[in-house]
């Protein structure tokens, strides 16, 4: 009996799945007995890990005693049902071993590079923040005052103008020298 259970054999099992489906537990020995070598050649052969193909071997002999009820002998063989759920079952394995390892490498790959993009992150905000401050020491007063409250405080031209009671032409020509000494400075090109 190489490849699987012959006509009178199928006829046999159809039989003892009704009775596994009333719950007869004899009769799921002998489905076990009959059905197990099947499951687990299956299985191994998607999964190739004998440990995992064990366990989903077993959790496929499960599904069998937990859905006897739903098989249907007009539809398949207890074999064919058996092998496609056994199939079904060590394909979903494989992908959800692939899935995982996917998150995982995924998730180190984030970890990785956020704690560099971090450090790189801060040092280029260090060396910019210098440079600003650098570059804002050679504004005229007015001109760093001006820039320094619209950028830093978030002030309007009309808002600085008021603050550093200077009329709002002066102020805007001021900012725009400033931000254009800023630029130059700063080696910003546009």
């Amino acid at each position: 009996m190489p490849f699987g259970p012959g006509p009178a054999d199928r006829t046999d099992l159809a039989r003892v799945m009704e009775q596994v489906a009333q719950g007869d537990k004899q009769a799921f020995s002998v489905l076990y007995d009959a059905l197990a070598p099947l499951v687990f050649g299956i299985v191994i052969k998607v999964v190739r890990d004998r440990a995992q193909s064990e366990e989903v071997a077993q959790e496929v002999m499960i599904d069998l005693w937990r859905q006897a009820a739903r098989y249907r002998p007009d539809a398949s063989s207890v074999t064919t049902w058996a092998a496609t759920i056994a199939h079904r079952r060590a394909v979903d394995r494989v992908r959800s071993a692939q899935a995982s390892a996917d998150r995982e490498r995924a998730q180190a790959a984030r970890e990785h590079r956020t704690a560099f993009d971090e450090v790189a992150e801060q040092v280029e905000i260090r060396l910019d923040s210098e440079q600003v401050r650098r570059c804002l020491r050679g504004l005229t007063e007015l001109q760093r005052q001006a820039v320094t409250l619209a950028y830093y405080r978030g002030l309007t031209y009309r808002e600085v103008a008021e603050v550093l009671r200077t009329p709002l032409p002066t102020v805007k020509t001021r900012m725009r020298d400033g931000l254009i000494r800023l630029r130059d400075c700063m080696g910003v090109t546009t």
